[in-house]
């Protein structure tokens, strides 16, 4: 039962429509939850690299194999981009080419990043080097984006500690095909 909602989630077609429901759903946060709580809100959250990071290692490393991650991440973003920026002018947001440009890039590229994320799952110095490259990206992106780490920070790095140490991944690319059933 598990693996079938896996398979039914982590579909291609079902990332699609994920990716498309987010978009709209980040672009509405944008516009309406702004207001703070505890120091931080919704917009805030979803405005950071931190929760995109998470969100595209656990679509990369919970699909079924690496093709499917590959598939699975690009039309995630490709879906989100589309729905953020069409609810960004209809809403009549402010948004500029220049990030329209840079989140198509990062989309184009996100088959090569959830490769990356999956060659995670294998063990080696490699697989190892990869996990710690994640959390210098984490940080780096951080810095790089302008922004500190907050307080939510620790939760996500808690769950990345999770996916790339703690969890314990099969690695179906090198199973057997399974068989069909006639």
């Amino acid at each position: 039962m598990k693996r079938q909602i896996q398979h039914t989630l982590l579909h291609p077609v079902s990332m699609v429509l994920v990716g498309l429901l987010t978009g709209f759903l980040v672009k509405i946060m944008d516009i309406y939850c702004y207001a703070q709580h505890f120091g931080v809100s919704l917009s805030d959250i979803f405005s950071q690299a931190g929760v995109w990071v998470v969100i595209g290692m656990a679509i990369s490393l919970y699909s079924r194999n690496t093709k499917y991650a590959m598939i699975n991440i690009f039309l995630f973003c490709a879906g989100m981009l589309v729905t953020y920026y069409i609810t960004a002018e209809v809403t009549n947001s402010v948004y500029g080419w220049s990030f329209i440009k840079f989140w198509a890039v990062f989309a184009c590229f996100s088959p090569l990043m959830a490769y990356l994320a999956r060659l995670t799952m294998r063990p080696g110095a490699l697989a190892l080097i990869l996990k710690v490259g994640v959390f210098v990206g984490y940080l780096g992106l951080n810095l790089l984006l302008g922004y500190f780490l907050h307080y939510y920070d620790l939760l996500f790095l808690l769950i990345l500690v999770y996916l790339l140490f703690l969890k314990k991944w099969t690695f179906p690319d090198s199973a057997p095909p399974e068989r069909e059933q006639t």
